[in-house]
Formats: structure tokens, C-alpha cells, sequence
């Protein structure tokens, strides 16, 4: 004999008709098996649940059964037909949109399209995609990293950012989404990096750009100075009569293109010319002869 439909949506003989629905969703969420993919005695008290919905959601099956109990569906009517509408004692599908709603909100209302919850029923649905923001240094963007993204199911799954990766590239991970419904296919992960300033350098796609300090003596003779990159420091020829601002291009210096082996930006440095500070009397005099004769 069934469990009584009463006791398997936890409810009471005299719930009213939105108490009843108000159960069955939160059971039906519970124990749908999507949700459960490690329970597998959650297929079938789902299926219990929806049984017992099927009848006490309607007002003339519910009252048969209060009347004959587990053997409700037996009762016919005069001329052999079911007092409940249908020919045979056929019980009408439930309506699974309740269900799905309850699971997957707007989407799945958005997107359905599916019958009732019987043995035709054609309701297999994709899962969604899930993303999920990763966070990574100028230098790991250079380089490539790697992270390890950690399951509820106590998975952890390493996977690599790319060399050359800036904010908004993507990394998928396939079928680490929403699990699909009705035998549909799991959604995908998708990793989003976020790369963040560097204090030093400046990214404008594949190109970077920094700042060099050159003295002004070097600006005004010419020599050299000693570029930073994101390998190691680069001398550079300074040449005479620089002025503040001007941009030096190290060709193939900047960021690697992603997916391109072997590709590379460049990198522009911009000449910023410092004057000596403090001077003395003597440094002073010196400097206002210097400008009284380039006047």
C-alpha cells in the first residue's frame, strides 16, 4: 500500500489548496533528482511526490480519495465512467512547470516547452552556464598562471589561465555548469579573468607602457637609460635634445599575444626628465650661466 498522500507532502487532511502547492514545490525542489545526483533514492520519492500532488491539487480526485483511500482510481461512476473526467479512470499529467520554475526560475519559463511529467514526456533541457570571476596580477598575465577551483562536492579541478589572458578572457571548463534536466547536458564553467593594475606598468591591449626617469643632462647631451620590462631592465640610447614626454618603442617588449606563440606587443616608454634638487650657490650660479647663455 502507498503512503498516505497527506503524510508524503507533509501536510494536514484540512490544508487548503495553496498550502498543498506551497508543499509540493518545496518537496519537489528537495528531492528532484537533478539535485540529488548522489541520492538515488530521490527519484522516487519524487515521483511519490508528484503522485500525491496529482491528486490532492485536484478537488474531485481528492475527495474520492478521502473517501476510498489507496483505492480511489478503482470507483467508477454510472455507465462505467469516471466521475473525474477522464475515460477509464486516466489521471491527466501534472504540470511540471511548477517544478521548474521552483528549480530554475525565469529561465526555465523562458524556455519551456515540454510536456507532462509521464513516460512521453519530452522535457530534456541544457543546463546553464555558471561564470566565475578570477583574479590575476600584470605578471601572471605575462607569464600564465594556474588556480584550482574547488567543488561543493569536494572536487578540486586545476586548470590554466593563458599567457597573454587580459580582463573578459575566458576559461571553460565543460560541464562544471548546471546539471542538465531530463537527461540534458550539464552547462559549463566559464572562468572570467579579471587582471589587475600594475603599479608599474600600464597595459593598452597588447602594448605596455611605463615611465623612465632621465636626468636632465642626459636629456640635454644624450646617453642612456635603463628601461624596466616584464623580463628584466633594458639599457636605451637617450639621444640629445630629449624632451619630457617622449615616447622610446621597444619593439616586441609588451604583452604576449594570446594564442599566438611567439607573438608579442610592444613596449613604450615615456621620457620623463628630472632636474637635480637641492642645489647650492655654487650649483645654482653655474645653472643660471648656463641658461643666461641660451638665451
Amino acid at each position: 500500500m502507498s503512503r498516505d498522500y497527506y503524510d508524503v507532502l507533509g501536510v494536514s487532511r484540512s490544508a487548503s489548496e495553496a498550502e498543498i502547492k506551497k508543499a509540493y514545490r518545496q518537496k519537489a525542489k528537495q528531492y528532484h533528482p537533478d539535485a540529488n545526483p548522489n541520492n538515488p533514492g530521490a527519484e522516487a520519492r519524487f515521483k511519490e511526490i508528484n503522485e500525491a500532488y496529482e491528486v490532492l491539487r485536484d478537488d474531485d480526485k481528492r475527495s474520492a480519495y478521502n473517501h476510498f483511500g489507496a483505492n480511489w482510481q478503482n470507483y467508477q461512476g454510472f455507465n462505467g465512467q469516471n466521475p473525474f473526467g477522464n475515460a477509464g479512470g486516466a489521471a491527466p499529467q501534472v504540470d511540471m512547470s511548477d517544478i521548474f520554475e521552483t528549480l530554475f526560475g525565469d529561465s526555465a519559463r523562458q524556455r519551456r516547452g515540454f510536456g507532462g511529467f509521464g513516460a512521453n514526456a519530452n522535457y530534456a533541457r541544457d543546463g546553464a552556464d555558471i561564470e566565475q570571476r578570477i583574479d590575476i596580477s600584470l605578471r601572471e598575465a605575462y607569464k600564465g598562471a594556474r588556480r584550482v577551483v574547488s567543488f561543493q562536492d569536494g572536487r578540486d579541478i586545476p586548470f590554466k589561465i593563458p599567457r597573454g589572458a587580459a580582463t573578459g578572457t575566458k576559461v571553460r571548463l565543460v560541464g562544471e555548469g548546471h546539471p542538465g534536466i531530463g537527461g540534458g547536458r550539464a552547462g559549463n564553467l566559464y572562468l572570467v579573468v579579471h587582471v589587475a593594475d600594475d603599479p608599474q606598468f600600464k597595459r593598452k591591449g597588447d602594448d605596455l607602457h611605463v615611465d623612465v626617469n632621465v636626468d636632465a643632462f642626459t636629456a640635454m647631451l644624450g646617453g642612456e637609460a635603463e628601461v624596466p620590462t616584464m623580463t628584466r631592465p633594458l639599457r636605451v640610447k637617450i639621444r640629445a635634445g630629449a624632451q619630457s614626454g617622449q615616447k622610446l618603442r621597444l619593439a616586441g617588449k609588451g604583452m604576449p599575444k594570446l594564442r599566438h606563440e611567439n607573438a608579442f606587443g610592444d613596449l613604450y616608454a615615456r621620457v620623463m626628465v628630472t632636474v637635480p634638487h637641492p642645489l647650492d650657490a655654487a650649483q645654482i650660479e653655474l645653472a643660471e650661466a648656463l641658461r643666461d647663455s641660451l638665451r
